[in-house]
């Protein structure tokens, strides 16, 4: 709960409107889940080949050598749904092992670890766009698992200060008694997109049992996106500069967001400055940058 003496934090009123959108795999964690594929041997057979989604993002385009399990892709991507295994959800299961193993020091976090961490201190909406299919509820929950055992004591102090602020300044009828609602309240103005998932299948307006191909699937989880953050500042009346940033360690993923931005994206809002980063380096932290600036005022 929030103590009477704890001054509000006002600075958040003259900062800009920075939002980020981030994929999970390779970007925030290195996650343990595999893909589970068949690959061509010498002599033409096939035999069960697991791998990691970096390698998959490199392979995946290699029909010729690998291909799914009885050629269906929800057998290779079994791992990738909301399934239970000893009564455990996998990707809050796997969550916490590539959390735990950055947390003890004995992994690195992918490289937007800390720029998540640091949006989720400043109080910075975000989604999570990721190729998985989980629902959005356990995909929060891994975002909150995130924040329950990265985010120290005063980063998590501070994090509750910005977010009380915020809504001091800008929403005050949203006003909460305890840290606890204040955190609930943030996390609820965040997008959690499995894009292979039925939820986002739904709002795609897609058929039952149809999919979206990642690279549409993501575009269409940006253009939502953008229009939720642009309806929240429009809504608390924020005339301010706004910023959207992406990050994905799957080139060809990244590249299709670009040409995105470029062909569609800018013409529809001239008044966004976009950033995209390409992870697919595990030794660059942050990533390869590329800016493609908009007008950075808005005109609501």
């Amino acid at each position: 709960m929030r103590k009477e003496t704890e001054p509000i934090n006002y600075a958040v009123a003259n900062r800009d409107l920075k939002y980020y959108i981030f994929d999970w795999d390779n970007n925030i964690l290195h996650m343990p889940t595999k893909i589970h594929l068949e690959k061509r041997q010498e002599d033409g057979t096939w035999v069960p080949h697991s791998v990691s989604t970096a390698t998959f993002s490199i392979i995946r385009s290699d029909t010729e050598n690998y291909r799914p399990p009885g050629g269906d892709w929800d057998n290779a991507f079994s791992d990738f749904r909301d399934i239970e295994i000893a009564d455990q959800n996998v990707f809050l299961r796997d969550t916490k092992i590539a959390v735990d193993l950055v947390v003890s020091e004995n992994a690195e976090g992918a490289p937007s670890f800390y720029r998540f961490k640091q949006a989720l201190i400043e109080g910075r909406i975000f989604a999570i766009v990721t190729a998985r299919g989980h629902s959005p509820e356990i995909i929060r929950k891994g975002v909150e698992y995130f924040i329950e055992q990265v985010l120290n004591k005063a980063e998590k102090e501070q994090m509750i200060r910005n977010l009380r602020g915020y809504l001091e300044c800008y929403a005050p009828e949203e006003q909460k008694e305890t840290d606890d609602e204040v955190l609930d309240f943030y996390l609820s103005q965040n997008k959690y997109h499995g894009i292979m998932s039925p939820q986002f299948r739904k709002i795609m307006g897609l058929e039952p049992g149809s999919s979206p191909n990642t690279e549409t699937g993501k575009q269409f989880a940006i253009h939502d996106f953008l229009q939720h953050v642009i309806g929240i500042a429009k809504l608390r009346d924020l005339n301010k500069p706004i910023s959207i940033g992406f990050s994905d360690d799957d080139v060809q993923n990244v590249e299709a967001v670009e040409s995105y931005i470029r062909n569609k994206l800018i013409a529809e809002f001239p008044n966004v400055k976009f950033v995209v980063y390409y992870t697919d380096d595990p030794n660059t932290i942050d990533g390869r940058k590329v800016v493609i600036n908009g007008q950075m005022t808005l005109e609501f």
